[in-house]
């Protein structure tokens, strides 16, 4: 068989296994869910070391030592951050409104899986879904198949002993463009978790199916002159050079203020950053930026030694970070736009007003709702930065790679962060199984029809008592007999006379065949006179 065919069956069989597979997993309670995700974050956390080490081999991306953290944010905190989370079932309920939510999980998620953080990011997406009481269908990126396959097996045995049925989580061996557009299109999909590059994510967006996507980041880091200036480098440093920034929240330029400039340059270069002469910024961007206007994949997860070395430039020993100052935004600078290495523009304004125009003309140009960080201990000019940036995280006082995904920060652990609408997302969350689940909303009624024309409908939410009609709760039978009767009666007769059914005496009613001007004037003037009363 060919192998591009071979390998569409391969996917249907997968999806056929995964709705069989669920069928199961929706029968199953919160508790048999937690007990398959907390083997899997067990098994994954004790192989992380081993995990990291395959994944840097495989992909050339990264620091392994890093990306052990990586694999245990992805297995233990996650499991940690949604262990009490009830995510299916009752998962919300108020009795004197009359309300109740109920968890429904979306059914087989299609999970699409980047190379530079590929072992972490199995292992997030299947416990969030899994709690979420969904199955899971894997698409591994090509230069990272070996690392994530290994980590799919590692989860699949875990789930097994755990009781989770065959077909839960499986992934895609024959990695062809054929196999994922049809994961991507198979109709039985119930939502996409794309992560990866833009056009991936585009294309999980024009599938036809639900998807969660993230756009490309392209966070500033703001210096503001109240900043902790040593800290503050400190925390970009460890940001940007962490994993050797393959984490798309991570840093990918400076903004500082004039009156801080010397400052902040002197810092910066004591902590093994590296100022690069015009003259090497352009051979270095030069490198970076390829023919057809797209960065060039060499540079991600590089040191900024091999960077140095691949565009031919001298570099001092232990150079950390390379920075180029700037004085321009825009889509041919490739300084202005995400580097998923340890390379930083550096801008400088002459106050925070303006560096926080400079600040979104970045974003604008690439990153927008994203993420952004500032230093600062000014908590009006952070106030100003939060209402006015476009993005779904401002991170204050934190790296950005570590903030962002929920690390350093009391953000939702993540390795899916979700950029909002004006970055072309589904969501500004960072993915939690809350957002791989249908609600469905249960409501009582708690007012009739005639009510709302005479104009003297219990207030919205609650009968005259406070608690919905017929909501009780505490006495047992049926709803229908809490109710006094599935038929007959008006909602205050049964509320036992707690509100006169007959309202003639201060109202005129009115019946449908009586809608007329004067009539909808006469409703009109009931409400706005029941409104000024409760002023």
């Amino acid at each position: 068989m060919d192998r591009d065919l071979e390998s569409i069956q391969e996917v249907r069989d997968l999806i056929r296994q995964a709705k069989e597979a669920q069928v199961k997993l929706r029968e199953f309670p919160q508790k048999k869910l937690d007990d398959i995700c907390r083997a899997i974050a067990g098994a994954c956390a004790a192989q992380s070391e081993r995990l990291a080490k395959m994944a840097v081999e495989e992909t050339g991306f990264g620091v392994w030592q890093d990306k052990v953290l990586k694999n245990q944010l992805g297995s233990a905190i996650t499991w940690e951050s949604v262990r009490d989370m009830t995510a299916v079932g009752i998962i919300r309920e108020d009795r004197d409104k009359g309300l109740m939510e109920i968890g429904v999980p979306v059914g087989i998620v299609a999970a699409l899986i980047p190379s530079t953080n590929p072992t972490s990011t199995v292992m997030y997406k299947t416990i969030i879904s899994v709690k979420a009481g969904n199955s899971i269908v894997i698409s591994p990126h090509p230069n990272a198949k070996k690392c994530i396959l290994e980590t799919v097996e590692i989860i699949k045995r875990a789930a097994r002993e755990a009781g989770a049925p065959e077909g839960t989580v499986g992934c895609i061996r024959l990695t062809t463009m054929e196999a994922t557009n049809e994961l991507l299109k198979n109709r039985s999909i119930g939502v996409i978790l794309a992560t990866g590059g833009e056009a991936m994510v585009r294309a999980a967006y024009s599938s036809g199916n639900p998807a969660i996507g993230v756009g490309p980041g392209n966070g500033p880091a703001f210096i503001e002159r109240t900043a902790d200036i040593p800290l503050a480098v400190k925390r970009i440093f460890d940001s940007k050079t962490f994993d050797n920034g393959t984490i798309c929240a991570s840093e990918q330029s400076i903004v500082t203020e004039r009156c801080i400039e010397a400052a902040v340059a002197e810092e910066l270069e004591r902590q093994g950053g590296y100022f690069m002469t015009p003259e090497q910024s352009e051979q270095v961007g030069g490198f970076m930026l390829r023919a057809n206007g797209t960065m060039n994949p060499r540079i991600v997860g590089k040191s900024a030694q091999a960077i140095a070395d691949m565009a031919g430039i001298r570099i001092p020993s232990g150079t950390r970070v390379l920075l180029s100052r700037q004085t321009e935004v825009g889509k041919k600078n490739p300084y202005s736009r995400e580097k998923l290495c340890p390379i930083l523009a550096f801008y400088v304004e002459p106050g925070w007003e303006q560096a926080c125009d400079r600040c979104i003309a970045i974003l604008q140009n690439e990153g927008a709702g994203h993420t952004m960080t500032i230093h600062s201990k000014n908590q009006e000019v952070i106030r100003e930065f939060a209402l006015k940036k476009p993005v779904s995280r401002l991170l204050v006082n934190t790296p950005g790679a570590l903030g962002g995904v929920g690390a350093t920060t009391n953000l939702a652990p993540a390795l899916t962060l979700g950029c909002g609408s004006v970055g072309g997302s589904s969501t500004s969350d960072n993915i939690t199984p809350m957002n791989l689940i249908n609600i469905r909303r249960v409501a009582w009624g708690v007012r009739e029809l005639e009510e709302l024309r005479d104009g003297n409908a219990p207030a919205a939410g609650a009968g005259p008592d406070g608690r919905a009609a017929g909501y009780d709760g505490a006495s047992g039978g049926s709803w229908a007999d809490r109710q006094g009767g599935a038929s007959g009666g008006s909602w205050a007769d049964r509320q036992g006379g707690a509100v006169s059914a007959n309202r003639s005496d201060r109202h005129s009613s009115v019946s449908t065949g009586e809608l007329t001007r004067e009539a909808v004037e006469q409703i009109t003037k009931q409400v706005i006179a029941r409104l000024m009363a409760t002023k």
